[in-house]
């Protein structure tokens, strides 16, 4: 269940604090409607990295639907090809 609490306990902000672990942010409301989450520094790095690949893959989807998508071999020769092993 989510840690919901009104922005008005911040007053006593080592409280809400400790009450911030990973995976359980603290929903904070303003006049009754959300308006702010206070999250573990861990989840917030996670959810950035999560981001960065997910706008990674939308390029290359992108990318395959414009230029087209390479086969497995073309994939598996340019990686032997960039590490210098030819079989």
């Amino acid at each position: 269940m989510p840690n919901i609490k009104p922005i008005s306990d911040l007053r006593n902000y080592g409280e809400v604090l400790r009450d911030v672990t990973v995976g359980e942010p603290v929903f904070l409301t303003r006049n009754g409607r959300g308006r702010y989450a206070i999250m573990d520094i861990r989840d917030y790095e996670r959810s950035k990295a999560i981001l960065r690949l997910m706008n990674e893959l939308e390029k290359g989807r992108r990318s395959g639907e414009e230029k087209g998508y390479r086969t497995l071999e073309e994939i598996e020769a340019h990686f032997r090809e960039r590490s210098g092993h030819e079989e």
